[in-house]
């Protein structure tokens, strides 16, 4: 069983970042495939980011490319997902997620969840 627990969520005026955190409670997450999801109300879950074991392969969602970076701490057991020029539309519940695959992009690729962070962003 692995445990996550995100951090960093708030409010941020457009334009403005977050860096948002993970911590998994078992070493052996340094191990999994992480990944970064986000929900907005009467949406459904949207792929973010994803980062592999060792941290040095990483993927995004198009319309977060070239303002998001997730990077990982395994000493730490942390994940981290940076976020810049946030806009409005997302606004959402973001959640960390660990899958024993190698690639995961999907939501039923994961296995474990973290209960979210929630993120507003002002216009």
């Amino acid at each position: 069983q692995v445990q996550l627990v995100e951090s960093g969520g708030g409010l941020v005026q457009a334009g403005g970042s977050l860096r948002l955190s993970c911590a998994a409670s078992r070493r052996a997450a340094s191990t999994y495939t992480m990944g970064w999801f986000r929900q907005a109300p009467g949406k459904e879950r949207e792929f973010v980011a994803t980062i592999n074991w060792s941290g040095d392969s990483t993927s995004y969602a198009d319309s977060v490319k070239c303002r998001f970076t997730t990077s990982r701490d395994s000493a730490k057991n942390t994940v981290y997902l940076q976020m810049n020029n946030l806009k409005p539309e997302e606004t959402a519940v973001y959640l960390c997620a660990a899958s024993p695959l190698r690639v995961a992009v999907k939501s039923n690729e994961y296995a474990y969840w973290g209960q979210g962070t929630q993120v507003t962003v002002s216009s």
